[in-house]
């Protein structure tokens, strides 16, 4: 019965109307930073992409003043034109990239709630200790500008929901600066919430996502004020009052789909020239700007590296949900041109393995469950070939749209490449698609928790599998029950069996190795999310430092996790959690 499962990759691609056609080069080993040679966005991301904190700089290196600290916006506005009108008031902009935008500071008292060291220091170059100074404060909460800042507004478009929302651009959002660190990295610097804004997720879950090995985003630090903010959280007309709450995030860029989108769209061919070549001079230095063909290959590595985006998502369990009104993630307006996950709104990461998972309250059809993602980076391409179709010659459009049907192959190849690591597989074999779908299959009729079930696996010896000795393992005993569970163990422990020179040890070594990337033991599940941020709303920030310290090894079993039961079998009530937009 389970030959049906040949034509899969696994149960997540089935719902797929993909046509593999093409195939770009793709790098054979599963590790994050494998495909960064010849690629532009990882080879400029590589720290973004580096789970291991590289501690080159001794402590005397950093900076205990922030009066030293400076960032620079001369570069952009160098070379992109800004908008000639001042003024925070919303209004349609043409011919410009950016605006001029003061950030409205939060009122006190102010609160520094949790701050990354792994940024603070390794990124920004100072000394932890800053955090604790009323200028930092001040600095990271839009009172105060930083020394070299002006700050700006980002003007870009997006499809959501599928359909052309004309203008959108930063919102809540200042871009602050570039800031050169000592290893030779630029930071593009951003306060996120910087006017009136909901307590803000964002911070625990850019940063769990970077020590997970996914390309993303990330946040030095969360403040908040006992500013009241009304918000109406489920858009059902229940309106509370919450705290004000602002993150200072970091990106290589925050150039996205819709930077591009909105200026194809309004006519504007020869900004978005001006506009592809800076992306493409400080992003993608491997394409030759004197190429004919540099938009193409420019194209051709966004498609590729989306695809192992989304891989690495779906990997994990991550589900990067799109948001109501004018805000959305999986949109146009939130892909980033980098190929990094930036604009945290609403997410999850799923507990029972369900391919229609769903952690957003607005999005009734399923566009963006998780098992549709990889659809959705499609559709997102295609808008983004769709905008730079007035920079393609004819033949070049015809070449982009070849590259584009090659997406379902490089994503497919990916998924399969880590979901194999994830369960230990050496070498080929032809029937390791069938082995991935038969055990997702499984996972789906038992409602198998996703991350443990792997993790259990990389823990468990072969014998235990053998006489099915699950005691404390909550997951694999869910499987267990499966009436099809026994021919599935029987086909994954034959195929390991034929693994020469791999030891039991070495299997369950390289399935849980934080050098790996593949089987966390621990993840941002949204009931720890939410018992952090109840504890949070009565000035208990206590589960947040918590979550933070605990998700910046998830790999690593920790004692003060397993006393919180973040590896336990999940609460009741977290089946019912949804995550709102403004969540």
């Amino acid at each position: 019965m389970w030959s049906t499962c040949t034509a899969l990759v696994f149960a997540l691609v089935a719902a797929s109307s993909f046509t593999p056609a093409y195939v770009l080069e793709l790098c054979q080993n599963i590790s994050p930073e494998c495909h960064s040679d010849h690629n532009t966005a990882s080879n400029s991301q590589s720290s973004s992409h580096t789970v291991k904190s590289k501690w080159t700089l001794n402590a005397s290196s950093l900076m205990h003043d922030l009066n030293q600290f400076r960032v620079s916006c001369k570069k952009l506005l160098e070379a992109l034109p800004i908008d000639k009108v001042d003024g925070n008031f919303v209004r349609t902009v043409k011919n410009c990239i950016f605006s001029k935008s003061i950030p409205t500071p939060l009122k006190g008292p102010l609160r520094l709630t949790a701050a990354s060291k792994d940024v603070i220091e390794g990124i920004l170059d100072l000394d932890a200790s800053v955090t604790r100074s009323g200028d930092f404060l001040h600095y990271a909460s839009g009172g105060r500008l930083l020394p070299g800042s002006v700050p700006l507004a980002h003007r870009y478009g997006g499809h959501q929901f599928g359909y052309w929302a004309g203008q959108l651009g930063d919102g809540r959002a200042h871009f602050l600066g570039q800031y050169s660190n000592k290893k030779g990295e630029v930071w593009e610097l951003q306060l996120k919430g910087s006017g009136k804004t909901p307590y803000s997720r964002e911070f625990l879950c850019s940063e769990a996502m970077h020590f997970l090995g996914v390309p993303t985003s990330r946040a030095a630090s969360l403040i908040v004020s006992e500013e009241p903010v009304l918000r109406d959280q489920f858009y059902n007309g229940n309106v509370k009052a919450e705290r004000g709450a602002v993150v200072l995030r970091l990106a290589k860029s925050w150039f996205r789909i819709g930077s591009l989108e909105i200026l194809s769209q309004s006519g504007e061919i020869n900004l978005l020239r001006k506009l592809l070549n800076f992306v493409i001079d400080e992003h993608f230095p491997f394409i030759n700007p004197d190429n004919p063909e540099k938009y193409l290959v420019f194209f051709s590595t966004v498609v590729n590296e989306t695809a192992h985006l989304i891989a690495q998502w779906m990997s994990v369990g991550f589900a990067h949900a799109v948001a109501v009104l004018t805000t959305g993630v999986c949109n146009t307006d939130n892909f980033s041109l980098l190929s990094i996950t930036i604009d945290y709104g609403p997410f999850g990461f799923m507990e029972s393995y369900n391919p229609n998972f769903i952690p957003n309250t607005s999005d009734d059809e399923g566009r963006y469950s998780i098992g549709a993602q990889a659809n959705v980076g499609l559709l997102n391409l295609e808008k983004l070939l769709v905008a730079l179709i007035p920079v393609l010659t004819q033949t070049q459009q015809k070449q982009a749209k070849i590259i584009l049907k090659g997406y379902a192959n490089i994503y497919q190849m990916r998924v399969h490449q880590i979901f194999k690591a994830k369960l230990g597989l050496l070498g080929e074999d032809e029937d390791d698609n069938d082995l991935i779908a038969f055990l997702l299959k499984v996972m789906e009729d038992t409602e198998s928790d996703f991350t443990m079930t792997f993790r259990e696996l990389s823990e468990v010896s072969a014998k235990q599998l053998l006489n099915k000795n699950f005691t404390q393992m909550w997951a694999l005993d869910d499987l267990s029950h499966h009436k099809h569970f026994s021919d599935w163990l029987n086909k994954y422990l034959f195929r390991l069996s034929r693994q020469q020179d791999d030891s039991d040890l070495d299997r369950q070594h390289r399935m849980k190795s934080k050098s790996n990337y593949v089987n966390p033991r621990y993840v941002l599940r949204n009931w720890m999310a939410e018992s952090a941020i109840r504890k949070a709303e009565r000035n208990d920030f206590s589960e947040v430092e918590l979550l933070h310290h605990i998700l910046s090894s998830p790999f690593v079993t920790q004692e003060t996790a397993e006393e919180a039961g973040y590896a336990a079998r999940p609460p009741q009530w977290a089946s019912r959690l949804k995550v709102s937009c403004s969540s």
